[in-house]
């Protein structure tokens, strides 16, 4: 991504209702479905600026894996975690076999070869270990926003269970999320696709109460989340194994 999104992300994450919304999720995911228990080793593969690294502390001893180094010089100042440089599918430097569990958090979309950055990951699983990934979801919500933060695609679940089969790996499950903001942010999308309003100024952080709201609404999904199938969503989770 751009250097100037790297830091309005850092900016943003820890107040924004996506970011925030989005990790009360993922942590409730977690529990529920991969929970590595006591003294797990934690992997966030793609940390960014480090946004999720707290909410992933939770689960166990974190280390931080990430490309640009100006990202990896925000999150390692957060001093929750080390942080490593890296990136998929071949510079990821981590032992093979070394983790419980492994975050990819909005990142596959970023990578050109996500069959092979999917393989690489699943080889640093410890063999009961489990990788959790969000993605965005649907192509036909491709927008200005996933051109100017550098994805090369959005998934379906058809598409996401190829890629995680290709890669040799297991589905312990994958579904949408995202789900109750899906008509608002879709009435947003088809009004910027329609009149080039609405842009990037969508991604800032709104007014307290609004933000709060938009927070509570998107977080509430941490209670259905991996418990009751979701029909659509803006974002799509998997949780995956590797093969006996």
């Amino acid at each position: 991504m751009d250097r100037a999104i790297y830091q309005a992300m850092a900016e943003e994450e820890a107040d924004h209702w996506w970011f925030v919304g989005r990790r009360r999720v993922l942590s409730g995911l977690i529990a529920r479905m991969a929970d590595p228990g006591p003294g797990a080793a934690v992997l966030d593969a793609g940390c960014g600026s480090g946004g999720n690294l707290e909410m992933l502390s939770t689960f166990g001893q974190v280390t931080g894996v990430e490309y640009d180094d100006i990202a990896r010089g925000m999150a390692a100042d957060r001093g929750i975690a080390p942080i490593k440089a890296g990136a998929l599918p071949d510079g990821f430097d981590v032992p093979d076999g070394g983790f419980d569990l492994i975050g990819l958090f909005d990142v596959l979309e970023h990578v050109e070869e996500d069959v092979a950055s999917l393989r690489t990951l699943g080889g640093k699983l410890k063999p009961d270990g489990q990788l959790v990934i969000s993605v965005p979801a649907l192509p036909w919500l491709w927008s200005s926003h996933d051109v100017s933060h550098h994805h090369f695609r959005r998934y379906t679940k058809a598409s996401l269970s190829q890629s995680i089969g290709e890669a040799g790996l297991d589905i312990a499950g994958i579904g949408y999320f995202n789900t109750l903001l899906f008509p608002a942010v879709l009435a947003q999308r088809l009004i910027q696709k329609t009149t080039g309003l609405g842009g990037e100024t969508a991604a800032r952080t709104p007014a307290g109460p609004i933000n709060a709201a938009l927070a509570a609404v998107f977080g509430a999904e941490k209670h259905l989340i991996g418990r009751v199938p979701l029909p659509i969503g803006l974002s799509l989770w998997a949780v995956v194994r590797r093969r006996p």
